[in-house]
C-alpha cells in the first residue's frame, strides 16, 4: 500500500508539472501573438493630434478663463487615428483609445457578448490574452451615459496589464495623466479622470441603464466617493462618463471613471 501511495503521489507530482508546462507554452505563445499584432498596427496604423479650439466643450463650465488649470486640459488636442486599414482586417474594429503613462494605445473592438474579445485577438485568433473591447450593450459613439472599455490585466504588460499603474501615487498626483483619449470613425473624445480604485471582484459599477436621471447620479456619487484620490472635479447627471476595467488577480479588479468634456 505504501509503495502504491508513493507512485500515486509521483504521478500526480509529474501531471501537474505537464499541466503547468504546457500552461506555459500556451501563455508564452498567446504573448508572441500578442506582440506580432502589435507590429502588425505600427505598420497600419496613422496617429497624430488635431486642433480642437472650436470643437463642443461638454465641461460643466460656461467660461474658463486661461489662467484655470482646467484651460490646458478643455484644450489638449484630439486623437486623429487612421485604422481603416485595421478595420479592413476586423469589422469589429470601431475605436481607439489612450491613456496617459500606461501602455494602452490600442484599438477597440465591439461584438454582440462580453466574451469573445477574452479569447481572442484584434484577428479573431484563438488567444488567451484576448483584446480590448466595449461593453456589448454599448454604443460606439460612446452616446451612453456609461461606456465601459475591458480587458486583461496581462502580466507582460500588454492590453490592460499597466491600468494598475493608476494606483500609483506618483500616477494620480500628476496632472499630466488625468485626460483619456479616444477616436472612433466618426468622431474624437477627450474624457477627465474623476475616480480610479481596486476594489474586490463585483459588478456594481458595470451598469450601461438607469431608470431616471436621480438613480443616475446617485451611480456617480457612488463611483466618485469609492475613489482612492480626490481628483476634485464634479461629476454630473448630465455627464457621460467612461469605465476602464481588469482584474488586478483573481479576486480583485482595477477600475478607472472619467467624464467626458470634449467631443468633435
Amino acid at each position: 500500500m505504501k509503495k502504491i501511495l508513493e507512485l500515486l503521489f509521483k504521478l500526480l507530482l509529474f501531471s501537474i508539472f505537464i499541466f503547468c508546462f504546457i500552461k506555459l507554452l500556451g501563455w508564452r505563445s498567446d504573448n508572441q501573438k500578442t506582440k506580432e499584432v502589435l507590429n502588425d498596427i505600427e505598420e497600419k496604423v496613422s496617429i497624430e493630434e488635431e486642433d480642437n479650439l472650436d470643437s463642443i466643450k461638454e465641461q460643466d463650465e460656461t467660461t474658463i478663463s486661461e489662467s484655470d488649470p482646467y484651460w490646458k486640459f478643455i484644450n489638449k488636442p484630439f486623437l486623429k487615428v487612421d485604422f481603416s486599414k485595421l478595420s479592413l482586417e476586423n469589422g469589429d474594429i470601431f475605436g481607439w483609445i489612450e491613456v496617459p503613462n500606461t501602455n494602452i494605445n490600442y484599438p477597440v473592438t465591439k461584438t454582440t457578448n462580453n466574451e469573445y474579445y477574452l479569447t481572442h485577438d484584434l484577428y479573431k485568433r484563438a488567444n488567451g490574452g484576448g483584446w480590448v473591447f466595449l461593453d456589448y450593450r454599448n454604443k460606439t459613439d460612446f452616446s451612453n451615459k456609461n461606456s465601459i472599455i475591458y480587458a486583461h490585466g496581462r502580466e507582460n504588460k500588454t492590453m490592460f496589464g499597466t491600468l494598475r499603474n493608476i494606483l500609483n501615487k506618483e500616477w494620480y498626483e500628476n496632472k499630466e495623466n488625468y485626460m483619456i483619449r479616444t477616436n472612433t470613425k466618426d468622431n474624437a473624445q477627450i474624457w477627465q479622470v474623476f475616480s480610479v480604485y481596486k476594489i474586490l471582484n463585483t459588478n456594481d459599477y458595470i451598469k450601461t441603464n438607469f431608470q431616471s436621471e436621480e438613480e443616475y447620479q446617485i451611480f456617480l456619487n457612488f463611483i466618485k466617493n469609492r475613489s482612492i484620490y480626490d481628483f476634485q472635479t464634479g461629476i454630473f447627471k448630465d455627464n457621460k462618463i467612461l469605465t476602464l476595467s481588469t482584474c488586478y488577480d483573481d479576486y480583485s479588479k482595477v477600475v478607472l471613471h472619467a467624464k467626458l468634456i470634449k467631443s468633435n
